[in-house]
């Protein structure tokens, strides 16, 4: 993959997406009982409020990578956790949300043609890749648990809304 590939306005559009998406998963979530959102429904972070804190974990561990954030300060193995209250989640996604965004606005397509180099947890060693690759996956991570997300929001009886990316309200703009 190129760098030409991924863009600043590309990552711009992701921010907002990402943006929209969490808005209405957390919306959904939150019309739900405390037990349905921390009922153990099979998925790798067992339930929706621990699969929600496992994404806010990620965001933080790619932006202090990416912009020089605090990383978090549980392993990977813990981030259902981080943020184990509701009302702290919700809040902390909104302001999550709003620093990547604002990232976004000053990030440059020259900012993203350099590599990234850090030391991987998960791999268990230094690793160095495009830093284009990096954001492209930092977007992709959010996208593939929300879809997980939304199908334990489904199986809960919960609708968090459309999920395409053509239906993103503010695309144009």
């Amino acid at each position: 993959m190129g760098a030409t590939l991924v863009t600043a306005d590309w990552c711009r559009m992701m921010a907002r997406y990402n943006r929209w998406q969490n808005r209405a998963v957390f919306e959904a979530a939150g019309a739900l009982p405390l037990e349905a959102r921390e009922a153990g429904r099979d998925a790798f972070w067992r339930s929706i409020r621990g699969t929600l804190s496992h994404l806010l974990w990620a965001d933080h561990a790619w932006m202090a990578r990416l912009d020089g954030w605090d990383a978090p300060d549980l392993p990977l193995n813990d981030s259902g956790d981080f943020v184990p209250d509701w009302t702290e989640l919700r809040s902390k996604r909104q302001i999550t949300d709003a620093r990547i965004s604002r990232w976004t606005q000053v990030l440059t397509d020259g900012a993203l043609a350099d590599d990234l180099t850090w030391y991987s947890a998960a791999a268990e060693r230094m690793v160095t890749l495009p830093r284009a690759l990096c954001v492209a996956h930092m977007f992709n991570h959010q996208t593939h648990h929300r879809g997980q997300i939304h199908a334990m929001l489904t199986a809960a009886g919960s609708d968090p809304g459309p999920t395409d990316l053509f239906l993103l309200p503010d695309l144009a703009g």
